[in-house]
């Protein structure tokens, strides 16, 4: 198969590695001309996760990348995607398959990524989802996972997952465009959560953190149309170990740092994710108690600059303990 990988960072890099390596498919990596991820791999043809197979043509030219193949595979900021689609739209991509391979919410709207697409004039049918749990550094070890596709049109879904599955990466065929998407997005808000548990001495919060995190997130899924189960799945739940746990998760350290009141430098989509979700809650009148908590301590603090970072983000998860004592479920 022919495939485009538009963003060369994290994953990006991964993918396209994944794609030409495990998959043997063409791959074409984009990255834009003078950003340091592009540069680096342009430069020495690997960065600090993977060795860009010979066979991979990287490539700053956007049409090249767009027009070369059938199946077009983006991973790149979540709040930048609208704004690169009116670049990708330029060029003739309307029979093309576009595959999300990113994690979040627009700030702007509150919309889903795939609904962002759609609104760029991608047809609905011709989008694709790829989601759950995995690290890059687990990966190239060869330790596996399993992961999730999930499409509104469910031909497509079965294609893309049967296509992509190694022994490497188990897909599974999701069954809830709106909780995937959701889901994902949703559990690097917990990861920020988790970090300020982390840095602050609060680790076995992580056990209420979690059950009630995957609770607040199936309620929004829920108000937003899909299932509520869905938060229980790979996209969300499955994805906790990766996110909320491990030593890769930029979103746990993000947090962690946040606590020391230092600044963690890489992308962590968690912190505008909280920001959308708060939102949404109030659009749905769904409560969400623990992204509000992140949320505050995202935006209504400055723990950077104070030094007391520790004290002001947990002062703030800690005032979850005094909501009135209610049912679990």
């Amino acid at each position: 198969m022919k495939i485009s990988v538009l963003g060369c960072g994290r994953w990006g890099s991964f993918i396209a590695w994944y794609q030409a390596t495990v998959l043997k498919n063409q791959v074409v990596s984009w990255g834009p001309e003078g950003d340091y991820s592009y540069e680096v791999l342009k430069t020495a043809g690997k960065n600090e996760y993977v060795t860009l197979d010979k066979s991979i043509k990287l490539t700053c030219n956007l049409e090249e990348a767009v027009t070369e193949s059938e199946i077009i595979i983006i991973s790149i900021s979540a709040q930048g995607l609208r704004g690169f689609m009116q670049k990708v739209t330029r060029y003739p991509v309307k029979d093309k398959i576009f595959v999300l391979c990113m994690k979040g919410i627009e700030e702007a709207t509150g919309k889903r990524l795939s609904e962002v697409l759609i609104e760029s004039g991608i047809e609905k049918d011709k989008i694709a989802v790829w989601v759950g749990p995995g690290h890059i550094q687990a990966f190239t070890q060869g330790i596996p996972n399993c992961m999730i596709v999930d499409a509104y049109d469910e031909a497509l879904k079965i294609k893309i997952a049967n296509s992509f599955k190694s022994n490497l990466i188990r897909f599974y065929y999701g069954n809830d465009v709106i909780g995937s998407e959701i889901g994902a997005a949703a559990k690097n808000v917990l990861g920020i959560a988790a970090g300020v548990l982390d840095g602050s001495g609060y680790v076995s919060l992580k056990g209420p953190l979690m059950a009630r995190g995957a609770y607040e997130v199936g309620k929004l899924i829920q108000a937003m149309g899909g299932k509520f189960s869905s938060a229980y799945g790979l996209a969300h739940l499955g994805d906790y170990e990766t996110t909320l746990f491990s030593e890769y998760s930029h979103n746990r350290r993000y947090g962690e740092m946040m606590a020391h009141g230092a600044k963690f430098e890489k992308l962590a989509e968690g912190v505008m994710t909280a920001k959308a979700m708060k939102e949404l809650g109030d659009k749905y009148g769904v409560e969400l108690p623990i992204t509000q908590a992140v949320y505050e301590a995202c935006f209504l603090t400055n723990p950077f600059e104070s030094g007391n970072g520790s004290e002001k983000c947990m002062e703030i998860l800690l005032k979850l303990f005094d909501r009135e004592t209610k049912f679990e479920f």
